[in-house]
């Protein structure tokens, strides 16, 4: 069986390369990927380099002063963990992706995720050192507080947001227009003012970004019935361009 691997130039890689050799190798220069004994010592090698990396993301975090970037990293971790087990990447909703998209106008201190293999996600949170409480996975050593309320975004169609957060990771966020359907709809529906400030206060930053039919047309449907609020928002804004 043979077996083809690119290595970048560094220790670390030099190290796991020099292991493969030994382990594996054999005299006609083929891999054995069937010695079990090696197998066991790979698996420990690669949950030891995956806590290494963890901690060394963690120790960036407690040194940023952002909470934004703190959580944007957070999630940036918790997607690549589960990107390396062959699963989809989360989508940040709720109040933190408003705090991305207000420039941290709003800030909240718990991360919403929308992801439906509750178990995977469950694996990597107690893998770095989460804890269940509720709702609420919670890490104390970091101030931390991640929900996932959601399966999957249902009906949001808007494109998301791709970000890269540093430390070679990346997370991704609803889309703007999806995030402002949700946000007018506690705006009129929950009664609530800071999500009716909120929507005008996005609406106006990414005027000229939106996709209006689309925002419109989902504003329209009878389950949000949010046309004529989102309408005056719009006029208000025309108004003072």
């Amino acid at each position: 069986m043979n077996a083809y691997f690119s290595f970048p130039r560094s220790r670390e890689s030099s190290l796991f390369k020099m292991f493969l050799d030994s382990c594996f190798r054999r005299n006609d220069g083929n891999y054995n990927f069937f010695n079990f004994v090696c197998i066991n010592s790979l698996a420990g090698a690669i949950i030891f380099k995956t806590k290494m990396n963890s901690q060394r993301i963690f120790e960036t975090i407690k040194k940023t002063e952002s909470p934004l970037k703190r959580q944007l990293l957070m999630v940036g971790l918790i997607t690549k963990l589960l990107e390396e087990k062959g699963k989809k990447a989360p989508i940040i909703i709720g109040g933190c992706a408003l705090s991305y998209y207000s420039r941290e106008v709003y800030f909240t201190s718990d991360i919403d995720l929308a992801y439906s293999d509750r178990e995977a996600l469950d694996e990597i949170m107690r893998e770095i050192g989460f804890q269940k409480r509720g709702r609420y996975w919670i890490q104390e050593e970091l101030k931390m507080a991640v929900e996932a309320p959601a399966s999957q975004l249902g009906e949001e169609q808007a494109p998301v947001e791709i970000v890269e957060v540093g430390e070679g990771l990346q997370c991704i966020l609803i889309g703007i227009e999806d995030l402002i359907i949700d946000r007018m709809n506690a705006c009129k529906h929950w009664k609530s003012e800071i999500d009716c400030e909120m929507v005008e206060l996005l609406l106006n930053h990414y005027y000229n970004e939106i996709d209006w039919p689309y925002l419109e047309g989902k504003a329209l449907k009878p389950e949000n019935d949010i046309f004529q609020e989102l309408r005056e928002i719009k006029n208000k804004i025309q108004e003072r361009r």
